[in-house]
């Protein structure tokens, strides 16, 4: 199969490709214990949704002990990381969300394309998140938590890397974003990306359309996905 144009294609993780059971939730909240004792997980009252690692983090302790120097970040990342491992593979309501399996699968024998994550983890934490699901050998490239925190700078980043695992400009691309929040789809904006929205992550694919996804769906499996992909009608 042959796309019609070079295209970088880039995965959210969370409520996209994957739920962890909230592994990713008990490890930051550990993490912040370790870091911070009991007044640590108190500072994380808010939702996670579409947030970047270190954007979670640093709200969390600016409300602790204001804002907050990059190494006090640091800190609470690398225990959130020792912690995650662990947690993600004791989590019982780990799974892998419909039809994503099969679409990357598909998507490999694609021409012109190049497959990637525009995630709010860090890179070791997506990994971390992926390898249960036997899925972190699918993606080689992509735009981390840890490359920027604003979501639409760290797609730029994934994109930069798509097309130069593609060997063309990054202008020359197309590039597409799958992701299942809001969030998703503004960074899709900021950077000129097509959005697919699904409705994996809690919000409606209706609702991720009336935001500007080009096309939304309920998981997938909508057998409209894999045309929505390739940028058909």
């Amino acid at each position: 199969m042959t796309s019609t144009r070079p295209t970088v294609y880039l995965f959210d993780i969370d409520g996209t490709i994957l739920s962890t059971g909230g592994a990713g939730r008990r490890s930051m909240e550990g993490a912040f214990r370790d870091v911070y004792g009991e007044r640590g997980p108190a500072a994380l009252t808010f939702s996670f949704a579409g947030m970047t690692d270190r954007a979670i983090v640093r709200m969390a302790v600016r409300t602790i002990e204001g804002e907050p120097e990059p190494h006090a970040i640091d800190a609470v990342l690398d225990a959130y990381v020792a912690r995650l491992e662990h947690e993600v593979s004791r989590s019982e309501s780990y799974r892998i969300m419909p039809g994503v399996s099969d679409v990357l699968a598909w998507l490999a024998g694609v021409e012109q394309t190049a497959i990637g994550l525009g995630t709010g983890n860090i890179k070791r934490g997506a990994y971390t998140k992926l390898a249960r699901g036997s899925l972190d050998g699918t993606f080689a490239f992509g735009g981390f938590g840890c490359d920027a925190e604003d979501r639409g700078e760290l797609l730029a980043v994934g994109a930069r890397r798509g097309a130069e695992a593609l060997g063309v400009a990054v202008a020359a691309c197309r590039v597409v974003v799958i992701g299942d929040t809001p969030k998703d789809v503004a960074a899709a904006h900021a950077i000129g990306a097509d959005c697919i929205g699904v409705g994996t992550g809690g919000v409606s694919p209706s609702t991720l359309a009336e935001l500007g996804a080009r096309h939304a769906f309920d998981d997938l499996t909508d057998a409209r996905v894999r045309d929505a992909l390739l940028g058909r009608p």
